[in-house]
């Protein structure tokens, strides 16, 4: 069982080649708001994906906190697949940025999403 469904994987892959697109030209990055949450239950592991890298499909970046707090960066597709027990939230709707989860996290200690 595949952690992103096809569709989400789609537009991560977007989101990420519009960003190369945009630094290429010099432009500012958009800031997306996440694409999918995936989370380990009993653990406060959460990642929140909003793109992948298109020259680095392993890549996705996004917020994440492995229990050291919340990091904005890149993250291992393949290295998050061998976490054990590790789910897709299909219930989770975005409310805000990427940037705006971060400094939620900052406040708070965790992310909260």
């Amino acid at each position: 069982m595949s952690l992103i469904t096809n569709e989400q994987r789609k537009q991560l892959l977007r989101n990420g080649k519009f960003n190369a697109f945009r630094r290429d030209r010099g432009e500012f990055e958009i800031d997306y708001k996440p694409v999918v949450k995936l989370y380990v239950p009993g653990q406060p592991w959460i990642w929140l994906l909003g793109e992948i890298n298109p020259d680095e499909r392993d890549q996705a970046y996004g917020l994440w906190d492995a229990g050291r707090g919340p990091f904005l960066g890149t993250t291992s597709l393949f290295e998050l697949g061998l976490i054990r027990d590790i789910r897709s939230d299909n219930r989770f709707v975005p409310m805000m940025s990427l940037e705006a989860y971060f400094a939620d996290a900052y406040v708070n200690g965790r992310i909260v999403a």
